[in-house]
């Protein structure tokens, strides 16, 4: 109950948002705007994601996903 809640709020507020996002904040449903919250960063992030995890070991945050 509480995530539906917590859903529509922030689908009802989002024309009032600044665009930006905490990465911390970010819910576990909200992949697609992990790229986003990194801006211009993200495909380097990729790439050292490939580099250093490979198999994404490293995986229960709010993940980048190796190249």
């Amino acid at each position: 109950m509480l995530h539906c809640w917590a859903r529509e709020f922030f689908t009802r507020s989002q024309p009032f948002a600044s665009g930006g996002a905490y990465v911390n904040f970010l819910t576990g449903d909200e992949t697609e705007r992990v790229a986003f919250t990194y801006g211009a960063s993200y495909e380097q992030l990729v790439k050292l994601k490939k580099k250093l995890d490979p198999t994404n070991f490293f995986c229960i945050n709010q993940n980048i996903l190796p190249a």
